[in-house]
């Protein structure tokens, strides 16, 4: 019960019932228990990775994907201090052309307990306009409710509250905007659960082909390669093949959300034939860890520094001979140069600077950024004329490339001379390279204060409640 401190009145707390027990899972309680219980004890002995950051589980009836879906309950760390978990799924009954986010409910009911909802991050979604609610889209839905027991089992008192959405639309673009939303919440303090099932209804032998090309698409980390294989299963002609995943739209929201600092781990297939016998019309079961990579992962060797101040050389050499940015002589696939990163270039002249642009994002390739800030650095820095052609053997280049980000709670958890700061609040943010600490002589509060009064524009203090991040650069 709630009480309205103003009036005295209580407001009755919002419980969203098991709708689906007895139906995709049995409604007694003790049989659930020991149903899930024995699920999650098959994987007893397999890994449990430190750094789970979402997983992608099935959603059918217990009998057929239990297992597969214990598969990915089991290799994350219950102890984990998650601060609330992020609930994907697909609309089954509704077509939304967005995602409704269930704004009514403060608890989800199981026969297993209540679960609580994060009523402030349900209300702060919507916010935006591609967020919404939509009671029918959440009323009969199976996708999401099914998840609930093996995380109250996986969890157990320490289950933290949910956030449940619905996505339902094949708008790119609006599936995009969705992931820029969220991307604010995927770190390391919450995890995202996304509910799919994959091929409905082919033989045995043709589901296992579609899903294994599916999983290893998935696999890739790559969003246009899992969407061109979904069109590409489309066009094999299966029998019977209605979807290759019908999670196939908060897949994609996850995955416009990775860059390569994660992993995409495989843990589990098995389609429904492999469980009842019947090979004729199967639905397959994939399970997947998504893996944060730590910040050490991320290491460039010798040789990947020489090429990426060629490619910069080479960007500048180009657009003097009013070329485009060309495409490196090499196989980017065999290196660091697909990591979705940030990167500075900076050109100095006879050890004085003369130009130095950045990108911040996460969003493109290594190889390319360095390529179009090395152009940026030489012809658009404001405070320089453009780069002359016969200034080029007296110039340096000097590139920054940016190591992941990571949200702190607290200043004691940034470095001064090791650490970049990411301050963000609202539309407003700003950055401080890790360098700029051996150009000054400040403390790490004068560094933070400086990075929220100059490049942020949120004043001196304004950093004590914004969106922290430290970030390290690896300079050659």
């Amino acid at each position: 019960m709630m009480m309205n401190a103003c009036d005295g009145q209580t407001k009755q707390a919002v419980v969203r019932p098991a709708t689906q027990a007895n139906r995709f899972y049995t409604g007694d309680a003790e049989e659930l228990r020991e149903e899930v219980d024995s699920f999650l004890s098959l994987h007893k002995k397999s890994r449990v990775f430190e750094n789970v950051a979402a997983v992608i589980v099935p959603h059918a009836g217990y009998y057929y994907s239990g297992n597969v879906a214990a598969s990915a309950y089991m290799s994350i760390d219950a102890k984990k201090p998650y601060k609330r978990i992020f609930l994907l799924g697909p609309s089954h009954h509704e077509w939304l052309d967005g995602a409704s986010v269930n704004t009514e409910a403060d608890y989800y009911a199981t026969p297993l307990g209540d679960v609580k909802v994060d009523v402030e991050t349900t209300d702060k979604l919507t916010e935006d306009s591609v967020f919404f609610y939509r009671p029918k889209a959440h009323d009969r839905e199976h996708c999401l409710e099914v998840q609930l027991p093996f995380l109250q089992r996986r969890f157990g008192e320490h289950l933290p509250p949910i956030v449940p959405i619905i996505i339902s639309t094949n708008d790119y673009q609006k599936l995009k905007r969705m992931a820029e939303v969220l991307k604010p919440y995927f770190t390391e303090e919450n995890l995202f659960v996304i509910s799919s099932d994959f091929s409905h209804y082919p033989d045995y032998e043709d589901a296992c082909e579609v899903d294994t090309r599916t999983g290893k698409a998935i696999e890739t980390g790559r969003v246009e390669e899992f969407i061109a294989t979904i069109e590409a299963n489309e066009r094999l002609g299966k029998r019977n093949l209605a979807t290759s995943a019908c999670g196939q739209f908060p897949i994609i929201t996850l995955m416009l959300m990775l860059d390569g600092h994660y992993e995409v781990k495989h843990l589990l297939y098995q389609n429904s034939g492999d469980i009842s016998g019947d090979h004729s019309r199967v639905v397959g079961y994939h399970s997947f860890a998504i893996l944060r990579k730590d910040s050490t992962d991320f290491v460039l060797s010798d040789e990947d520094k020489r090429l990426l101040k060629e490619i910069a050389l080479q960007s500048i050499k180009d657009s003097l001979d009013g070329k485009p940015i060309a495409q490196p002589m090499f196989n980017v696939q065999r290196s660091m140069f697909n990591v979705k990163c940030g990167a500075f270039v900076s050109l100095h002249k006879h050890g004085r600077l003369r130009g130095c642009i950045g990108h911040f994002g996460e969003d493109i390739p290594l190889h390319e950024i360095v390529a179009e800030m090395a152009r940026a650095a030489a012809f658009e820095d404001p405070r320089f004329p453009p780069v002359r052609r016969e200034e080029l053997e007296d110039i340096d280049i000097e590139i920054s490339v940016l190591t992941p980000m990571r949200r702190i709670q607290s200043l004691d958890e940034f470095e001064l001379h090791r650490h970049g700061i990411y301050i963000r609040k609202g539309y407003r943010s700003g950055t401080f390279l890790p360098q700029v600490a051996d150009e000054v002589n400040w403390t790490k509060e004068e560094f933070v204060g400086h990075c929220s009064q100059d490049k942020a524009g949120l004043g001196w203090n304004g950093w004590k409640d914004a969106e922290l991040y430290v970030y390290e650069a690896i300079v050659f």
